[in-house]
C-alpha cells in the first residue's frame, strides 16, 4: 500500500470489514451497521483496492475471511479498540460548547429603547447573545422554527402555539405629518380632521391581529384614510412622509428622530392607539421569559400609559 493510498484510508472502511468479518454475511452486516447492502458492498471492495489484498472470498453461504484478510482483522482490531477508549477519554476531558441564547428585538419600536436592555443582556451572556431584528410577526415564525429562543414583539399579535408574556410597557401612536401640511403645526391631532388623506399603513396579511385592533379603533375615532402600502424600512417611510406623499403613524419612541421635513404630532384619545410591548417564547422556555423580563430595561423611557 503506497501512502498516497494510504491518505484515502477511512476509518469508516476499518469498522465496515470488521463487522463484515464478524458475521460472514454481507446482509447481517449492513443490518447491524443500519446501512443497505449494496454500499457496503462497496466499501468492502474499496478496502481491497487500498490495500491490495483480497479479504473474503465469496461463496453461496456468504462470506470467510481469506489468510490475509485475517491478518488485517488481527492488526486493525487493536486498533480500533484504542480508538475506541481514545474517543472516551477526550469525552470525558471536553467541556460542552455553552448554548447560544438568540434573541429577536421588534423594529415595531424605535430601537434606542431596547439600547439598555440589550447592554443588561450582554452582561449576562456575553458572546453567547445573538441579536436579531426584524418585523414582529418575522420573530414570532423564527421562535416557532427554532431559530430564535425569545423575542420582543409588538402587541397584539398572533402568535398559535407560542408563549406570549406581556411586558408592563406601552406607547401611544403619534402622527409623523409632512411639515408642508397645514395640521403639523397642531399641538394634538384628532384624527378625523385628516381623513381622505394617505396614510401609510401596513397590509393586513404582514400582521392580522394589529391590523384587525387598529381597524377597529379607526372605526370607532371616526377615522377614514385613503390607505398607501407602508415601506418596510423605517428611514424610507419618513423620508416619503417629509416628500409630502403621506402621513405615518408610529410609537412615540420615534419623536426622537429628527427628520426635515416631519413633524411628530400627539394624537387626540392616543390611550386608544397604542402598541404594547411582550416577549413571545416556546412553551418550553417560559422561564427565559421570565428570566428576560426581569433583565428588560424597558419600561423607564416611556411610563405605561394609565
Amino acid at each position: 500500500m503506497t501512502d498516497k493510498l494510504l491518505a484515502f484510508l477511512d476509518l469508516h472502511l476499518l469498522q465496515y470489514f470488521v463487522v463484515v468479518a464478524e458475521e460472514n454475511n454481507l446482509h447481517r452486516a449492513a443490518k447491524r451497521l443500519f446501512m443497505s447492502q449494496p454500499p457496503l458492498s462497496r466499501h468492502i471492495k474499496r478496502l481491497e483496492e487500498i490495500l491490495g489484498l483480497t479479504l473474503f472470498v465469496r461463496h453461496t453461504r456468504g462470506l470467510s475471511l481469506t489468510e490475509d484478510g485475517a491478518k488485517v482483522l488481527e492488526v486493525i482490531r487493536p486498533f480500533l479498540k484504542l480508538r475506541d477508549r481514545t474517543f472516551l477519554q477526550l469525552q470525558a476531558l471536553a467541556k460542552p460548547l455553552a448554548k447560544v441564547v438568540a434573541v429577536g428585538f421588534t423594529t415595531a419600536f424605535e430601537q434606542g429603547i431596547f439600547t439598555e436592555t440589550e447592554k443588561r443582556l450582554r452582561a449576562v451572556y456575553g458572546e453567547r447573545l445573538r441579536v436579531s431584528r426584524t418585523s414582529s410577526p418575522k420573530l414570532a415564525y423564527d421562535v416557532r422554527k427554532g431559530k430564535l429562543d425569545a423575542a420582543f414583539v409588538a402587541l397584539p399579535l398572533d402568535a398559535p402555539g407560542m408563549t406570549v408574556t406581556p411586558l408592563h410597557y406601552a406607547e401611544p401612536l403619534v402622527a409623523a405629518l409632512p411639515t408642508r401640511w397645514p395640521e403639523a403645526v397642531k399641538k394634538s391631532l384628532p384624527l378625523q380632521t385628516v381623513n381622505g388623506k394617505p396614510l401609510f399603513w401596513f397590509q393586513r396579511q404582514s400582521n392580522p391581529a394589529f391590523f384587525d385592533h387598529t381597524k377597529s379603533i379607526f372605526a370607532y375615532m371616526n377615522y377614514a384614510p385613503v390607505f398607501v402600502e407602508e415601506p418596510a424600512e423605517h428611514d424610507v417611510l419618513l423620508a416619503r412622509i417629509a416628500a409630502g406623499e403621506g402621513m405615518g403613524l408610529l410609537p412615540a419612541s420615534f419623536a426622537a428622530i429628527t427628520r426635515e421635513g416631519v413633524a411628530f404630532v400627539p394624537v387626540v384619545k392616543a390611550e386608544l392607539l397604542q402598541i404594547r410591548l411582550g416577549i413571545v417564547t416556546s412553551p418550553a422556555e417560559t422561564a427565559l421569559a421570565e428570566k428576560l423580563a426581569q433583565e428588560s430595561a424597558i419600561g423607564r423611557t416611556l411610563p405605561f400609559p394609565s
